[in-house]
């Protein structure tokens, strides 16, 4: 069963005379809706609906999926306007996922499917063992939410698939937030996922996104190579422990973990006794910003201090305001650095580029009254995938400093 109709009964959508198709043809994955003719057909197509796109010469480009509720009015599927959207055509992008992922980790916990990156515009799939949560963040993978999730099942034998529709993409397609159980039964307590010689504690059903941030993988690798014996860490917006943990594992003395949510530092709490951590993890909740100034006040010192906020600035909009924030982030936690110690500082904001970011983070370090090096710049790991053309797929930035 297939879930679209041949080409020649489908929808025909053309770009503007002004549009960029060049790029399109080049590979970039995404019709802006000031660049489509909007007439009255385009307009009425449901959203996730499939059609051809023509350039303003009524050349075929490729099949796209349309929604004219979203700012990104079409998202290209296959240079093949023919193609059928079933499930043989989910799996043959699922195990071309699968293998890059299965020869670059030896446990199945990582990022599956990076969207647009792994030929599935506005899909992510993260896989913690024998279940996979996917995250359908376009009209279209919703609509085919059916096949996708057979053909999960075909590639990679997995017991459970879990939707999770939380976060702020699904908003912008119109979509719900309702999370379910597409294929099996959701797990009832966290699920443990050993990274860097820690145990992480996933909540696949209540937690953040899909429940762990994979993309941090090789950063927490990194500031573990900071730590000497001994050491005391901070881990700023420490989520589940991410870089706190690793840094135990790599010998710190004792890490503390500062998030403001109660059920997340629960489960760093849960995931450092699972490692054996327990008699050297300390959880502080609280809003960041506060917590980093009292700290400060209280004259406390870390040799390696880490702070890994949400994305201050997820938009063209936001950019100056995030800026800032990122910029007073470095200044606050400056301070706290003892003398020949690391800083590291991360941004999830792709409207913030490294460039603009490395700037406000030395900025603030600045203004927090330290001289630094920066001795590393990170990204998120080979499971996140970047596509060339599309700067959005490249958004983790972490930029590491040694302070004076």
């Amino acid at each position: 069963m297939t879930a679209s109709s041949s080409a020649p009964e489908r929808a025909r959508v053309k770009l503007k005379p002004k549009a960029n198709a060049r790029a399109l043809r080049h590979g970039f994955p995404w019709v802006y809706a000031n660049e489509l003719v909007a007439d009255r057909r385009t307009r009425k197509l449901t959203p996730g609906s499939l059609a051809v796109l023509e350039d303003d010469g009524m050349t075929s480009m490729g099949l796209v999926a349309v929604n004219p509720e979203s700012k990104i009015i079409a998202r290209m599927l296959d240079t093949d306007p023919a193609a059928e959207i079933n499930q043989d055509w989910f799996a043959t992008r699922l195990r071309r996922a699968l293998d890059l992922r299965e020869q670059l980790y030896d446990a199945p916990y990582y990022r599956l499917v990076h969207a647009e990156s792994d030929g599935l515009p506005g899909v992510v799939i993260d896989r913690f063992g024998d279940i996979c949560v996917v995250q359908p963040n376009a009209a279209w993978a919703e609509t085919h939410l059916e096949q996708l999730t057979a053909a999960l099942q075909e590639v990679t034998g997995v017991a459970t698939v879990l939707k999770n529709a939380s976060g702020r993409a699904r908003g912008l397609e119109g979509l719900d937030d309702v999370s379910a159980a597409l294929h099996g039964t959701a797990p009832e307590a966290a699920v443990e996922v050993t990274m860097n010689g820690a145990t992480y504690m996933a909540d696949l059903t209540g937690g953040q996104k899909t429940g762990l941030f994979y993309d941090q993988r090789d950063n927490h690798a990194f500031a573990a190579k900071l730590v000497k014996p001994g050491a005391k860490v901070l881990d700023v917006f420490s989520h589940v422990g991410g870089f706190g943990l690793a840094m135990l594992a790599a010998g710190a003395a004792k890490a503390t973990c500062v998030d403001g949510s109660a059920p997340a530092l629960e489960l760093a709490r849960q995931g450092a006794v699972a490692s054996g951590f327990e008699d050297r993890f300390t959880a502080l909740q609280g809003d960041a910003f506060d917590v980093l100034t009292q700290l400060s006040d209280d004259g406390a010192q870390f040799d390696v201090v880490i702070c890994d906020p949400p994305a201050f600035a997820p938009s063209k909009q936001t950019l100056e305001a995030g800026l800032r924030a990122y910029e007073r982030i470095a200044k606050l936690a400056a301070p706290l650095v003892a003398p020949g110690g690391y800083l590291g500082l991360c941004s999830c904001s792709h409207a913030a580029d490294l460039s603009r970011f490395r700037n406000a983070s030395a900025r603030g370090i600045g203004r927090g009254g330290r001289r630094s090096q920066l001795l590393h710049t990170g990204y998120a790991g080979a499971d996140h995938p970047q596509l060339p053309q599309l700067a959005e797929s490249g958004y983790l930035k972490a930029v590491f400093f040694r302070l004076d």
